[in-house]
């Protein structure tokens, strides 16, 4: 029942995700770092603002003790690019978050983090659920065995502790605060009742900006709405832009690691958008040099700005294990999603959306220019590409039906674009011979299927969505 997608484990409170699955996850962890020798090293745990998140740690740090692990828990909520700076900085082998990042509320999740900070891969993600199965064949015969979390605390095999100013001092390290303190913007900040309230306002008010914020409270059930940072979510905030004359809107999905933008017009900036504009910043303005890297769903705009440049643009599969790997690889400056994550060379190796909000902060500080004409320069020099979003739940027959018909028998619909070529990467991704693109692929954290279309017309984004909506029998 723990499987892990591209976000980590994810599962519906009392469903899956329940006391007796996180604690065999645990025992899997431990056998895992002892025979790879590395569980005197010890692991860092974080938690996020979650129903049963603390919870979960304590039940996780019960099971590590009594296999002699000790566990380094950050006893406050964080964000989770937080956790993954200290096995970065502090060269921990492991690291576990318990979070469902932009979930619904109903579920709840573990995100493990390798040595390097970095998310774990697909080896490591098969290698610990191989190690689940043992301990689930272990148990019919034999319980875990748990030590009361305050008796490990005492024993020190828990140490309680908060690394925060650490972390928030790593980002005021990499960003202009001068020239952010020198320019006076008024912010308004939407923690989507999660974990940057602190964290983010903090550097903010250190930079002496104007910092104004709306759902910043305790709610595990996010408002009653997707804790992620999109279109739809954030009209609370787009109002509140407009209504105060902010210069920028800021928002975090439920764990910090994604980012939401609403320009000085009140304009949605989308996270492909904020790609575009962070790597022709990056370039142009701060002199960096080299490549980027986005998933097979990200827009192309961003290889338009690479190629303007004589940058290359890397494509890899959806999931941030691989943006960060592609950049190791590469030597990338930036890599992202056009789920709303980023990172930057130089930081952590996955997400941060502090970081990335307070480099668009910075860079509002040092063109001087505001996000809607930062925008429109781009656009200018390189036009403009839309995309078209779709997503449709499914029943595991109908995803049985969909995967034979594309990914097995690769069978297309008829489209009026000539093909250029068609790719099985991740999902079925089809490139046609204008610049323009369209995927088919099933979600790794939700049972949704998606549909991703950008073209140069908004409108023929979207017929094309509905020609492969028809074609696979989708719901309108």
């Amino acid at each position: 029942m723990i499987k892990f997608g591209t976000g980590g484990w994810r599962a519906i409170i009392g469903d899956e995700f329940t006391k007796a699955n996180i604690q065999i996850l645990a025992k899997a962890m431990a056998k895992k770092m002892k025979n790879e020798g590395v569980w005197e090293q010890g692991i860092v745990i974080g938690y996020d603002r979650r129903f049963l998140s603390k919870e979960t740690i304590y039940w996780t740090c019960e099971v590590l003790a009594a296999e002699g692990i000790k566990t380094w828990f950050i006893n406050r909520s964080v964000p989770t690019p937080l956790v993954m700076f200290y096995v970065m900085k502090h060269n921990f082998p492991y690291g576990m978050m318990v979070t469902a990042s932009h979930n619904p509320a109903i579920y709840n999740g573990i995100k493990v983090f390798t040595e390097g900070g970095r998310d774990a891969d697909e080896i490591q993600t098969q290698d610990i659920e191989n190690y689940v199965r043992e301990v689930e064949t272990e148990i019919q015969t034999q319980p875990i065995v748990t030590v009361e979390y305050q008796k490990a605390l005492d024993a020190g095999l828990v140490v309680e502790f908060n690394p925060l100013n650490e972390y928030l001092d790593n980002i005021i390290e990499h960003v202009d605060m001068q020239k952010i303190r020198d320019s006076g913007l008024h912010v308004a900040l939407d923690p989507m009742y999660g974990v940057s309230q602190t964290s983010l306002k903090t550097i903010l008010l250190t930079a002496r900006c104007d910092v104004d914020l709306i759902n910043e409270r305790h709610d595990t059930l996010f408002g009653g709405r997707l804790p992620a940072p999109n279109h739809s979510t954030l009209r609370a905030l787009q109002t509140y832009v407009l209504d105060y004359r902010c210069d920028i809107g800021l928002a975090t999905d439920g764990d910090a690691d994604r980012i939401g933008v609403i320009d000085n017009q009140g304009r949605f900036l989308h996270p492909n958008d904020i790609l575009v504009v962070l790597y022709y910043y990056l370039i142009k303005y701060k002199g960096w040099k080299g490549p980027v890297v986005r998933n097979v769903a990200t827009t192309h705009m961003l290889d338009r700005v690479a190629e303007h440049f004589g940058e290359s643009c890397y494509e890899v599969p959806v999931g941030f294990k691989y943006i960060s790997a592609k950049m190791k690889q590469t030597g990338a400056i930036l890599g992202g999603e056009s789920s709303g994550g980023l990172t930057v060379r130089g930081h952590i190796n996955g997400k941060d959306g502090v970081y990335a909000a307070m480099l668009l902060v910075e860079m509002l500080a040092v063109t001087g220019m505001s996000l809607s004409e930062i925008w429109t320069k781009i656009v200018s020099e390189y036009g403009q590409l839309h995309m078209e979003e779709r997503e449709y739940a499914f029943t595991q027959q109908k995803k049985q039906e969909i995967y034979h018909q594309i990914m097995e028998e690769k069978l297309l619909p008829e489209m009026k674009l000539p093909i250029a070529k068609v790719s099985y990467l991740d999902g079925c991704k089809v490139y046609f011979e204008n610049g323009s693109w369209i995927i088919v692929r099933f979600s790794g954290t939700e049972p949704l299927l998606r549909i991703f279309c950008e073209m140069p017309d908004m409108q023929d984004a979207a017929n094309l969505c509905k020609v492969f909506e028809q074609f696979l029998n989708l719901p309108a």
